[in-house]
């Protein structure tokens, strides 16, 4: 069984997801970022963590794409053109998707006041919307960003998606990124992620 330790409320969700997705059994630990529990299996402090017997795994990304790897699922094989595009999309997600989230978080409560540039906001607002055009065209007519297939970059959006919403982002809501949205957060697997990460901070 896997252990994931992390707040289901952070970036902790999408491996939560990914489990559901793969149908794996998996104990969740809500502990919070900077905790002594994190900060004893990852120096940084950052969530989540995945411990795979005595291995302990860091960075979401990694984390799911690890899972996605041992599993053989939701994901095309390490070597070949299609996973080269694969991980090219969630480079995509996590440098101009996440990017334009993160440095907007960071500069309205995670950096000391006296650090923050509110200004910067307004850029990331600008990105963010130009990362949806982008994901739009990488998208075209298909289900999921790679196909009829749900594939590790589509977890990542539809986690970034909710994070968006969350933070009063642009997220479109008609047409077809509405439409695959859609699709990504009513998936049962999802539907069961999000009440397993509530249950354990009730």
């Amino acid at each position: 069984m896997y252990t994931v330790i992390g707040y289901p409320r952070t970036r902790a969700m999408r491996v939560i997801w990914m489990l559901e997705e793969l149908g794996e059994p998996y104990e969740l630990i809500p502990a919070m970022p900077q905790s002594n529990e994190v900060r004893a299996l990852n120096p940084s402090g950052k969530v989540p963590v995945l411990k795979d017997g005595a291995f302990a795994i860091t960075d979401s990304v990694a984390i799911c794409q690890y899972l996605a790897d041992k599993h053989g699922k939701l994901t095309f094989p390490a070597g070949t053109p299609q996973r080269a595009r694969q991980d090219g999309i969630t480079q995509f997600v996590v440098d101009e998707i996440e990017g334009a989230l993160w440095t907007a978080a960071k500069n309205t409560f995670i950096h000391p006041e006296e650090m923050r540039v509110p200004e910067i906001k307004r850029v990331c607002r600008m990105e963010f919307d130009k990362a949806m055009q982008l994901l739009k065209e990488k998208l075209g007519g298909n289900s999921y960003v790679m196909g009829e297939n749900l594939t590790v970059p589509d977890i990542l959006i539809g986690h970034a998606v909710g994070w968006a919403r969350v933070a009063k982002f642009d997220v479109p809501d008609t047409g077809p990124l509405a439409a695959y949205f859609e699709r990504l957060l009513s998936r049962p697997a999802f539907l069961r992620a999000m009440a397993r990460g509530e249950e354990a901070v009730a």
